[in-house]
């Protein structure tokens, strides 16, 4: 059977963190053999944990630039694909997810002298926000570790375009394989909808708009708040929920305060009861200034919410 080593970055509750885990469960086992290897951190690491594969878990590897760690993290993925080479005598073939994981774990496996190393681009870890140092800087580490790529995935038509711009890589190198999900999970849920608004801390009778997404400058969820404060001068009795979390959180509750939405706006924290959420908005919004392929536009209408979102790629 032929190994398949999925790498990937910080296991989040995020959509290519969530791709990667129903891969690695759901690849045929009669003809794969999966393994693991991602950051020690993160809700999903639970679940990573329970799917009963092969998984090894780094405290090196990180999301934020680290020189130190990230050395630890190329040394510490090398040292693990060495032992997976000495012990398989089946092909291996290596898949890199995420910038920082697809960066190090490509260089790790050629260190490693593994032959096959294929790379999908959930976005990319450069963007239009960034100076232009820092967004070539990445466009260089990408264009050169794409040296040492068998195979390219993207997850959207605009990921295509872009790393073709960027001279990344030629339209014949990548493949294009969306990210799916299971339609009925969102579809198919019934709730007491009423109960359920009262659980998340809003009245069963007003209108609700809700995001769902994690809080960070590429969601822009502060936008979110901002759009809130508008509606909600026009349309005092809409309510508004974000379930997520992470760095932008106390700039959230500030902007909040500051526009007297205390009362307005509920901020979930991450959960796991999206599809019964999604059932309780009459309206889902997404305020990203850029996308990979935003998977929770198709939940909201997979649960039939209409959605208002910004034009970002990722489609």
């Amino acid at each position: 059977m032929i190994k398949v080593v999925h790498i990937i970055t910080k296991l989040e509750l995020g959509g290519a963190q969530q791709n990667t885990l129903y891969t690695v469960s759901h690849l045929n086992k009669d003809k794969f053999t999966p393994t693991l290897i991602a950051g020690s951190e993160g809700l999903l690491v639970d679940d990573a944990k329970r799917l009963g594969i092969e998984a090894h878990f780094l405290p090196s590897l990180v999301r934020e630039i680290n020189p130190v760690k990230d050395i630890q993290a190329l040394l510490d993925i090398r040292r693990l694909l060495l032992r997976i080479k000495r012990s398989s005598q089946s092909p291996i073939i290596v898949h890199t997810h995420s910038s920082k994981a697809g960066i190090i774990g490509r260089w790790a496996v050629f260190f490693a002298g593994m032959p096959v190393v294929i790379h999908t681009y959930h976005g990319y870890g450069f963007n239009d926000y960034q100076s232009i140092l820092k967004r070539w800087l990445f466009i260089f580490l990408e264009r050169l570790t794409a040296k040492i790529t068998t195979r390219f995935i993207a997850v959207s038509k605009n990921n295509i375009e872009k790393g073709i711009t960027a001279g990344i890589f030629r339209s014949n190198d990548i493949e294009l394989i969306r990210s799916g999900i299971d339609i009925s999970e969102f579809s198919d849920v019934k709730i007491d909808k009423a109960k359920k608004k009262m659980e998340l801390g809003v009245e069963p009778d007003k209108p609700l708009v809700g995001m769902i997404a994690c809080f960070k400058p590429q969601k822009a969820p502060l936008d979110f708040i901002k759009a809130a404060h508008l509606v909600h001068q026009i349309m005092p009795n809409v309510r508004f929920i974000v379930a997520g979390d992470g760095e932008l959180r106390t700039a959230m509750e500030e902007l909040i305060n500051s526009l007297g939405l205390k009362d307005k706006i509920k901020l979930l924290g991450f959960r796991r009861d999206i599809p019964e959420i999604m059932k309780c908005l009459d309206v889902f919004a997404l305020t990203s200034l850029w996308e990979g392929l935003p998977k929770v536009i198709v939940q909201a209408l997979s649960a039939g919410i209409p959605v208002v979102a910004t034009e970002a790629d990722g489609y």
